[in-house]
């Protein structure tokens, strides 16, 4: 398991492109039949995929990395599928998840596994955060998701956010994650931006076409930095940082959040004529 340490934001405006990639970008996802996993320390994060295609794949760790018994054992994870239809067992029971799927299973599962099989595979996004309170395992699909219409296309912005995990849907302790996909014609996200001190941030993008790329706006709002991001590869962003991004086309993203609070508005506002 990879690890990436916290940055302080007077450090980071040092940082060249290779620096700020090698902290802040999750380049390699999304491996056949492996379990790939990456540890942040901010927020104690694990952030991870699962690619099952002629294998089982089981949700495990070298347990000196978690200093737990089992994965699980003081944790809680967000599951989401980008690729074809899967099929996720905890502790035995199985559920059918598909695209644009999401599982929540809580503390206390021991055993999670991402099955083989499908004629198409699915690829499976996970976010992993500490828990302290036993959730029970939820699926949604995305007609349970909350969703929230924003943006115009005046603005490129036309973006619908579906809620999974938080306050109003699926319960966990700090969790909090969805996903937002952008109308066609529209290239921006989360703009104008904003930051929340109470809590950071970790960004996948997905449905990109194999020549895409997204320009993922981060760093302070009068230090701000960016990096090249293509398909199904993911972001931390720190609290202090923006977190916005423009296309070659629409895409998709699947959010994920922890910190202090579940408050999905809780944020500070980033006027368009401070960013620098």
């Amino acid at each position: 398991m990879q690890n990436r340490y916290a940055s302080h934001p007077n450090e980071v405006k040092k940082f060249d492109t290779k620096r700020l990639r090698e902290e802040f970008l999750i380049e390699e996802l999304f491996t056949k039949d492996e379990l790939v996993t990456v540890y942040s320390h901010v927020d104690r994060y694990i952030v991870g995929s699962a690619v099952p295609v002629s294998k089982d794949i089981k949700l495990e760790v070298p347990l000196k990395d978690i200093g737990t018994d089992f994965f699980l054992a003081r944790r809680e994870v967000g599951i989401i599928n980008i690729g074809g239809h899967g099929t996720v067992s905890a502790d035995g029971v199985r559920y059918e998840v598909g695209a644009k799927e999401c599982l929540y299973i809580g503390l206390g599962v021991k055993e999670v596994i991402f099955h083989a099989g499908a004629e198409e595979a699915p690829q499976f996004y996970f976010v992993s955060t500490p828990a302290h309170h036993a959730y029970p395992t939820v699926k949604a699909t995305q007609e349970d998701a909350t969703p929230s219409h924003l943006g115009s296309i005046e603005s490129s912005n036309e973006r619908t956010i579906y809620k999974y995990i938080h306050e109003g849907g699926i319960k966990s302790c700090q969790l909090v994650l969805g996903i937002t996909e952008l109308a066609p014609g529209n290239m921006w996200n989360t703009m104008p931006a904003h930051t929340h001190n109470r809590r950071s941030e970790v960004y996948l993008y997905f449905n990109l076409p194999e020549q895409g790329a997204v320009f993922h706006m981060m760093g302070e709002p009068d230090e701000t930095r960016h990096l090249v991001v293509r398909q199904g590869q993911a972001i931390i962003s720190p609290s202090w940082s923006i977190h916005s991004g423009v296309g070659t086309s629409n895409y998709t993203f699947c959010w994920a959040m922890a910190g202090e609070n579940q408050t999905f508005d809780d944020m500070d506002g980033v006027a368009m004529t401070e960013l620098k």
